[in-house]
């Protein structure tokens, strides 16, 4: 493993390629015996399970409910909303036949061609149809809404090009799918979710995210409008790192789901849906990691505390796992996640390597002579620091040292992103700032065409419309017409 660190490639010679590394050596992913499909490792899936917890807790706080759909769709389902087929037929995955049956000719399995389907089925792309097929039995009358729900579960989108975490052909994520009496509350309920999510991103992912709302040309198919927080990753690129959608009375009216309002009268609920995925791992490895690793925010790390003893012997050991115990209980009741690794089939070296690429934060290292000086060593994983502390209070230390490491990474983050943002006023100036890379704050004139003209001529997407934006008028950049705020233009995963 240490031997592999050194491998690593660095993120200066090729991003890409480090990312892609990392995530294989630090044990989050692999490739699949499927094509564009992921095994998401133990490991990995740690983190994602504490990202899922966190989350679950802070939906439930808003009133949403769990529930499960199932994973596949009938074809017509995909038919009532228009926008929202075209939105993602180019994506779906069918499933047109319900047997297997041995080759006549003795190779193995084949299909059946006496067991077509009736109605072909479609792998959930996402649930939009299937749910509101169901709503559609649950509503009647206000008194039935609103109606929150949510469920944990993966889709499938069929992906030519492919990368673990940010792009693969199955994902796990959530999707929340809410029906409300007034369009004003379902809006409200859209902007709740969004903010859910740029505070579990900032608090917990120790992620900036700009929150703002998507160009009709970048919204989500069937929407009315579209929220997101987007996030810069190191090399200035920019990832979209959770969505939330305010549908109005489009599916409700392409599923004919209404209810009798407090007036008696007869009238189509009002809808949102919104998610995030497995795409946040992605966002958490290109924001913090470094050249030796991953670098995991201790309220997102499995393991957040590692403790390695030295020893020469086993008398040394019983000595050293007498001193350890006590402190791994007491971390463990401040709610510590913390591993004490005194198994004898690794050396130290070989640990230390280990531990530092999986992104522990805190990694406390602790000798006989530690024990009879009252110290321990301490290196944050953040910046690569070591130290000596003292042994007596040392959980209370680890504790508080755990959130400044939180706080500083965090704090690293947006530094970066404030560093690469950029207020540009001229086509010359965007072309040449866009080559560096970051978040570009400039003047459109709102229309498509020049939207679509800018990504052909760039590569360029315009992120979002900040929520928060000044709104300074200008002209844009491209076609010099009034512009009245600045959006945010990047290159993005």
């Amino acid at each position: 493993m240490a031997i592999e660190l050194k491998n690593l490639t660095k993120r200066a010679d090729d991003y890409s390629q480090w990312y892609n590394e990392l995530v294989v050596k630090a044990d989050l992913a692999e490739q699949s015996a499927v094509r564009g499909c992921m095994v998401i490792k133990p490991y990995g899936y740690a983190i994602w399970e504490k990202m899922q917890r966190q989350l679950d807790d802070m939906f439930k706080a808003t009133g949403v409910q769990n529930a499960y759909f199932p994973l596949l769709i009938p074809k017509s389902f995909l038919s009532r909303e228009a926008e929202h087929v075209e939105g993602f037929a180019k994506e779906c995955a069918v499933v047109t036949h319900h047997r297997l049956m041995n080759d006549p000719g003795g190779k193995g399995v084949v299909v059946d061609p006496t067991a077509r389907l009736e109605e072909e089925l479609i792998i959930r792309p996402t649930s939009e149809t299937i749910i509101w097929n169901t709503y559609r039995n649950w509503i009647s009358s206000y008194r039935d809404l609103p109606l929150l729900c949510n469920q944990w579960c993966n889709v499938m989108r069929w992906e030519m090009r492919t990368r673990m975490f940010l792009r693969t052909a199955e994902f796990l994520w959530q999707e929340g799918h809410t029906a409300h009496a007034t369009r004003d509350e379902a809006q409200a309920k859209a902007i709740e979710m969004l903010n859910v999510y740029g505070d579990f991103a900032e608090k917990y992912m120790a992620l900036p995210v700009v929150k703002g709302i998507k160009t009709a040309n970048e919204r989500f198919a069937g929407a009315l409008e579209t929220y997101t927080i987007e996030a810069m990753m190191q090399d200035g690129k920019a990832l979209q790192s959770g969505t939330s959608h305010f549908l109005g009375q489009n599916f409700a009216k392409a599923f004919d789901v209404k209810f009798i309002n407090k007036e008696n009268q007869l009238e189509y609920v009002w809808a949102t849906s919104w998610g995030v995925s497995t795409r946040l791992m992605g966002a958490l490895i290109m924001t913090h990691s470094d050249d030796n690793g991953l670098v995991l925010p201790p309220h997102l790390a499995p393991i957040q505390v590692v403790i390695v003893p030295i020893y020469k012997n086993a008398e040394q050991l019983t000595e050293i796992d007498a001193v350890v115990e006590p402190i791994v209980a007491k971390l463990r009741d401040l709610g510590v996640s913390v591993k004490y690794d005194n198994a004898d089939n690794k050396r130290p070296g070989f640990k230390f390597a280990d531990y530092e690429l999986k992104g522990v934060p805190v990694r406390l290292v602790l000798g006989p002579r530690d024990i009879q000086n009252g110290t321990v060593e301490v290196m944050r994983r953040d910046t690569l620091e070591k130290h000596s502390a003292q042994l007596q209070g040392i959980e209370e230390y680890v504790k508080n040292l755990l959130e400044d490491i939180q706080q500083g990474i965090y704090d690293k983050a947006l530094k970066l992103r404030e560093s690469m943002t950029f207020k540009v006023d001229t086509w010359e100036q965007f072309q040449e700032q866009i080559e560096k890379g970051g978040f570009l704050l400039a003047h459109w004139d709102g229309t498509t065409e020049t939207e679509e003209k800018i990504k052909e001529l760039t590569k360029a997407t315009i992120r979002c419309i900040p929520m928060d934006g000044d709104d300074e008028p200008g002209k844009c950049i491209l076609t010099g017409k009034p512009s009245a705020r600045r959006v945010i233009f990047a290159r993005n995963y």
